[in-house]
């Protein structure tokens, strides 16, 4: 499959239909989407009309935008008019929004062809895709390994050549994680970068949307089109992000790059710290000053992570009661009502979280648990702040470990380490993105990270495509 943005570039040429790149995408899903379950729904009616509004707008000698007539697929948490919206979760079962989130209005309006909503865990909650109500998504480099999670959908999407560019959301992990599993690029934007607006929240401080694509160039794009102040969005940043396309290739001479020992340590598979010592290495190479860094507070994040998301998970989630919208199970008052149908609607990790996050708030325990965690997050946050006085970036593995087999981690403690690298810059609200760069033992994806400053998404760009020319050189 061509590059977003290469595709959009022939389509802006009258040298490639989008409608003709619509159907290329719909025929590979069929071929393949049985096998990876990457997908919930299509929107094929919506994605033709869409197509059919590009091609008329070349042919008149106008410009549909930067992503005219490019594939995407987006993750089924974010609100899409008219189409099923489920967060893959029985209580949402069947309900079409009446509106768009705010990045399907800036897709289309760069002339992006949406084809879908993909899967993921249940409201976002998980690492590997397996917790969905409607089955589990398979890593198309190995299908008997998770995808990662929970944009696992999305990042299956891409690696399976379904679609060139794809969505998901980062509230721990969520894109950067399945990135590295599945072999390609994705970005979990600074906070407040790309609005939320549509955006089902799972835990609102941390939540944030992103791109997935095949190479770096074609996430800057992609970045480039959502991001930006909304209004509608109270946490929105009112200072543009500074455009990541155009540098995208300035390179890193001269840049201070550090190396996180905490995050190098135990727990960390053995050729994942071997595949991160040689993204370093690849950063001396093209100029960069490469040197280890230590961030003690980050060994707090994953414990201070599962009291602050459940915590607001079980806030937001309240709305789910089966009165206005969604499934709903009969009781014989209003009160067994909601229980049943939370009960009957929910699955056991989003029961799970609730339950955690409803008792770090309850009176007596809010000051020892969710008041504590917050403190630690504030840690960790000047701890990043101190770190990046000394340097412009940071580098990290993404995962502790290549993808594992469906079904291989059913303790829950085992899978909320899978976050336990990508959960700190989602608490200090910063930008990182995972970069593919070789293969473990197994010879599956490993996924560098690159971490930057709040804002500083350019400089973030530069390193990880000065990383993916590395890769490219590799056996």
């Amino acid at each position: 499959m061509s590059s977003a943005f290469e595709l959009a570039a022939a389509i802006r040429a009258g040298e490639q239909s989008a409608v003709a790149a619509a159907e290329t995408s719909f025929d590979t899903i069929d071929g393949r989407d049985e096998e990876i379950h990457a997908f919930l729904h299509l929107t094929k009616q919506r994605a033709h009309a869409q197509a059919e509004a590009v091609d008329k707008a070349v042919a008149a000698g106008q410009d549909p935008g930067p992503l005219a007539g490019v594939p995407i697929a987006i993750k089924d948490n974010m609100c899409t008019r008219g189409e099923p919206t489920t967060c893959s979760s029985k209580i949402l079962e069947g309900w079409r929004p009446p509106y768009d989130a705010t990045v399907i209005g800036r897709l289309e309006a760069a002339g992006a062809v949406i084809v879908g909503k993909t899967n993921l865990d249940e409201f976002a909650m998980g690492s590997s895709t397996e917790n969905s109500a409607f089955g589990p998504t398979r890593n198309p480099r190995d299908t008997s390994r998770v995808p990662g999670g929970s944009s696992g959908g999305s990042a299956a999407a891409v690696a399976a050549d379904f679609v060139p560019l794809s969505l998901g959301s980062d509230t721990g992990g969520s894109i950067r994680q399945p990135a590295a599993l599945c072999g390609v690029v994705g970005v979990k934007p600074s906070y407040g970068a790309v609005s939320r607006y549509g955006l089902i929240a799972f835990a609102s401080s941390l939540d944030q949307i992103g791109p997935f694509a095949h190479d770096v160039t074609d996430a800057a794009l992609c970045l480039d089109v959502i991001s930006g102040h909304d209004p509608r969005d109270a946490t929105s940043i009112p200072t543009a992000l500074t455009p990541t396309l155009p540098t995208v290739n300035d390179g890193v001479a001269g840049m201070r790059i550090g190396l996180i020992d905490e995050l190098m340590a135990d727990g960390i598979d053995d050729d994942v710290i071997a595949r991160t010592n040689q993204a370093a290495e690849a950063l001396i190479a093209a100029g960069a000053t490469v040197e280890r860094v230590s961030i003690p507070a980050t060994i707090y994040g994953l414990a201070a992570y599962y009291l602050i998301a459940p915590a607001e998970a079980s806030s937001n989630l309240a709305r789910f009661d089966g009165v206005r919208y969604g499934h709903r199970v009969d009781g014989q008052n209003v009160a067994a009502m909601n229980v049943a149908t939370r009960s009957a609607g929910f699955g056991d990790e989003v029961k799970r979280r609730i339950m955690l996050g409803t008792y770090a708030l309850s009176s007596g325990y809010y000051d020892a648990y969710y008041g504590k965690a917050q403190r630690v997050r504030t840690l960790i946050a000047d701890e990043f702040a101190t770190a990046y006085e000394k340097f412009d970036l940071l580098l990290s593995p993404t995962s502790p470990s290549t993808a594992f087999e469906i079904g291989a981690k059913s303790d829950p403690m085992a899978l909320y380490m899978c976050d336990v690298c990508t959960i700190p810059s989602n608490l200090a609200g910063h930008p990182a993105m995972s970069v593919p760069f070789g293969v473990g033992d197994d010879g599956l994806p490993v996924g560098v990270q690159v971490l930057a400053p709040m804002l500083e998404e350019a400089k973030m760009f530069r390193a990880a495509k000065a990383l993916e020319d590395a890769a490219k050189g590799m056996s």
